[in-house]
């Protein structure tokens, strides 16, 4: 499988430490991304601002689970795990 489009999992449950256009600070673990389009897209998907971290985020079935809510909530216990 590959990521799915208007998902936007990663872009809400995980904190992202590195500014992020609009988000000088980062972003906190379970607040959206204010780059999260209202599609559930990244408007940064092919620019280089967009945060390292980001950019190396991959789907994995293992994270991502087989829905969107799924995702939400392995991603979220993931980001517990390792506060």
């Amino acid at each position: 499988m590959s990521c799915r489009a208007g998902c936007g999992a990663c872009c809400i449950a995980p904190s992202i430490n590195s500014p992020i256009p609009g988000m000088p600070d980062g972003k906190p673990a379970g607040v959206r991304c204010v780059q999260l389009d209202d599609q559930n897209l990244c408007k940064l998907f092919n620019d280089p601002h967009r945060p390292t971290l980001c950019r190396q985020f991959d789907y994995d079935e293992a994270v991502c689970g087989e829905s969107r809510e799924e995702a939400l909530v392995i991603l979220t216990q993931w980001e517990h795990a390792t506060a």
